[in-house]
């Protein structure tokens, strides 16, 4: 496993597909989740020059944030997450993208002492076995979430299903910019909505093609 060389080839793609979309790369962030390696390669892996890092698990992101908390790192925790966990966690975490319930917002509210980075997961495919809000139930969220000031609304995160066809990943991808964009334009108070969480190893070059801001990648550096 050659940590920077799949780095390197990650990037080269990301510049590529950036470049195709008439974008700028660096608009593109790459977060490194490490949920299937332990802290030793982890940090071998941020030491090849990333910056942001993700776990899906409160356990393992409490794990990995003791283990490399003096490297200037942005933490991301991008799956779903208990209301009983939130207080053990939300504090430390730079950005959560998987902000699923209202329930889940409040009990943020009421465990951060700072405004918390938070993506709403949409589920645009329908999957019962995804979390996040149907795009119907956004207006009446967005209403339940204005007053929380510890809750800011970055952006959308939603996922594809797995082994969907190209076709149907970028429709899903571009149904959630299409979102952003119209709750952009809103410009409600801490809801900025200027990102957009899609994409991961399998479809990352689609997802920057259709707006991805943030693109989290796993299995392809550790390849």
């Amino acid at each position: 496993m050659d940590l920077q060389k799949n780095r390197d080839q990650v990037l080269e793609d990301v510049r590529t597909a950036s470049i195709k979309a008439h974008r700028n790369p660096e608009d593109v962030h790459v977060i490194a989740v490490t949920k299937y390696v332990d802290s030793e390669v982890a940090s071998a892996l941020m030491d090849t020059g990333l910056s942001h890092i993700a776990e899906n698990r409160v356990d393992k992101f409490l794990d990995k944030y003791e283990a490399l908390k003096e490297k200037k790192l942005t933490w991301h925790l991008i799956g779903s997450l208990q209301r009983r966990k939130v207080k053990s966690v939300i504090n430390l975490v730079d950005y959560f993208h998987a902000l699923d319930s209202v329930s889940l917002a409040e009990e943020i509210q009421k465990r951060a002492d700072h405004p918390i980075k938070c993506f709403l997961q949409v589920n645009i495919s329908g999957e019962e076995s995804k979390h996040g809000f149907s795009i119907s139930e956004i207006p009446q969220i967005i209403e339940n979430i204005s007053q929380l000031d510890k809750v800011q609304l970055v952006g959308l995160m939603t996922m594809a299903p797995l082994g969907a066809s190209e076709e149907t990943i970028r429709e899903i991808f571009h149904q959630a910019n299409q979102l952003r964009k119209t709750l952009k334009s809103e410009n409600r108070k801490n809801m900025p909505f200027t990102e957009l969480s899609i994409g991961m190893s399998g479809d990352y070059r689609i997802a920057i093609q259709e707006g991805a801001t943030f693109i989290r990648i796993g299995s392809s550096f550790f390849k």
